[in-house]
């Protein structure tokens, strides 16, 4: 088992207190028994993928450190129970998958552990397309990689537009 594993995941909220909401989930994360927060990138005002009739989200990406106890169908599960926690409702309409939300916490890397599980994809399927995932994720691991190829090169692919802590895609 690797030492000092290092786990990324993504945060994201378009509720009128998004900031708040971003702050609560990191100080839970934070909080979770026998693991560190390392890193938190700058905050990012994105435009909605999938569904664009809604606000803007705020997304941050946060570093940490588990222990060797956790594992990441845990952190996943503990990840599941912050948005619940926090007031997350998941819609039963497909079409709203990517919807509004008060919270979002996905677990992106988990050292360099690659899951096929349903319950727990690793690494996040989406992780690769998704501008304001790499964009922070960059920003407090610059030199990761995501299947073997550096997240920079991930990004370099996508047709994205940064203005500041804007990012349009």
């Amino acid at each position: 088992m690797e030492q000092n594993v290092k786990a990324y995941v993504g945060l994201g909220s378009n509720s009128p207190d998004a900031e708040t909401m971003l702050n609560k989930a990191r100080r839970r994360i934070a909080g979770l028994p026998r693991l560190r927060l390392t890193a938190a990138s700058p905050v990012y005002s994105t435009e909605p993928q999938g569904f664009a009739d809604q606000p803007w989200f705020l997304n941050q990406v946060v570093e940490i450190v588990p222990e060797a106890c956790w594992r990441p169908q845990s952190l996943l599960a503990s990840l599941l129970r912050l948005e619940t926690e926090m007031g997350r409702v998941r819609s039963p309409d497909p079409a709203m998958r990517y919807g509004p939300r008060v919270i979002d916490a996905d677990l992106l890397l988990y050292g360099g552990e690659r899951h096929a599980d349903p319950r727990c994809v690793l690494p996040h399927p989406r992780l690769t397309q998704r501008a304001f995932v790499l964009v922070p994720l960059l920003d407090i691991a610059p030199q990761i990689r995501i299947d073997g190829l550096p997240a920079a090169s991930w990004l370099a692919r996508l047709t994205y537009r940064l203005e500041g802590r804007r990012i349009f895609q």
